[in-house]
């Protein structure tokens, strides 16, 4: 374990001034990285954390490869920024300099990343070695990030970007060793969506045989089926016997990526945003689900979620554009009778079930392979 003089910057390679020591206990859950505000916070809702080098004994570094944004903070950056690359490059610069870590200040997530472990703290509980190519499966809004390239290999026109720099992995955190058989990118873009496919099948499991549901078996409606947790989300819904299951797709193109795949046994093309028209669409497809999960990545479809779901039933927020305020007050607007659910990204064995749902579904890995090309 090495030790360095504090520079003035966060995101700098050594400790920030004001900064703790190493040889200073740790908390398993990052708090000992947080610079403002000190003290209690967690580092998901800190203002800026400690990026140092130097481990924690519990702690793990991370030599970065690849940064994935998550799907609404690229969405908010790139329409603020009305599509210009450059300057997105330098608002994510900005942002992981300032604040010593990838969190949109509008949408409050980050994404995930791809490298490889560079040093393990003797006291790491997460079964890593040095040289292991891996996955983080905790959030970058809460990941201590230093970048050192200027993240010159990234146009800014897509949410997989090319970098280099570090990350710290705490005592709690999680990560998956990438597998041998798919390719690193592939892997990365299914790990970043993995608590959706696994709170799926856990929730229509628990569904099935319930007095209601069509023929003992659940329903599922997903608002945003074409896209990557969205598709995953209707194979889990399959894998776990849900008969009736319903895409909600926003153009003919979108359709068109879902037709003859088998993952949706019907396809809506409509807007998530407007209530009442998606109601609508939804009748001649069976009308309300006993489980609607929402995988768009803009507000305002949180009151037509609650209305696409039968009474009883549940509503499956994945998307980080949610206002969960809107769908608090918006069910109890509707005196709607749903279980409302925040997918927090993490499930027991989430990263080992949705990566086997791409392996064993030839038409979900043809989807995501082909988002992959594209990008």
């Amino acid at each position: 374990m090495s030790s360095g003089m504090p520079p003035a910057s966060p995101s700098a390679a050594t400790s920030p001034r004001g900064a703790s020591s190493p040889s200073a206990a740790s908390s398993p859950f990052g708090v000992h990285r947080v610079l403002e505000p000190a003290g209690e916070s967690l580092p998901q809702a800190a203002r800026v954390l400690d990026t140092r080098p130097e481990l924690w004994p519990d702690e793990v570094r991370i030599d970065v490869e690849t940064l994935n944004l998550d799907a609404a903070s690229y969405r908010q950056l790139h329409d603020k920024h009305s599509g210009d690359g450059a300057a997105i490059r330098a608002e994510v610069l900005d942002i992981v300099a300032t604040r010593g870590k990838m969190q949109n200040p509008v949408t409050g997530s980050g994404g995930m990343l791809i490298g490889t472990v560079a040093e393990v703290g003797p006291q790491s509980d997460l079964g890593l070695s040095v040289g292991d190519r891996v996955a983080t499966l905790v959030s970058l809004s809460l990941t201590p990030l230093a970048i050192t390239d200027g993240l010159e290999g990234w146009d800014g026109l897509g949410e997989r970007v090319p970098a280099r720099g570090h990350a710290i992995l705490f005592g709690r955190s999680i990560a998956a060793v990438l597998p041998d058989d798919l390719a690193p990118e592939l892997a990365l873009m299914v790990m970043d969506v993995c608590g959706a496919p696994a709170l799926v099948s856990r929730t229509v499991r628990s569904y099935a045989g319930r007095a209601g549901s069509e023929d003992g078996a659940p329903s599922v409606v997903v608002l945003g089926g074409a896209g990557k947790s969205g598709s995953l989300s209707l194979a889990a819904a399959a894998d776990a016997g849900a008969t009736r299951r319903v895409a909600v797709v926003r153009d003919d193109a979108e359709a068109a990526l879902l037709e003859g795949t088998g993952l949706a046994t019907h396809i809506v093309v409509a807007d998530a945003r407007h209530p009442l028209a998606l109601v609508e669409s939804l009748v001649p497809v069976g009308g309300p689900a006993d489980l609607t999960v929402v995988c768009v990545d803009v507000t305002g479809a949180e009151q037509p979620a609650i209305l696409a779901t039968a009474e009883g039933g549940t509503v499956i927020f994945f998307s980080m554009a949610t206002n969960f305020a809107a769908a608090a007050l918006g069910a109890e607007g509707l005196a709607a009778d749903v279980t409302m659910l925040v997918g927090n990204g993490y499930v027991p064995g989430h990263a080992a079930y949705a990566l086997d749902l791409l392996r064993g579904n030839a038409e979900v890995r043809r989807l995501f392979e082909s988002r992959l090309s594209s990008h």
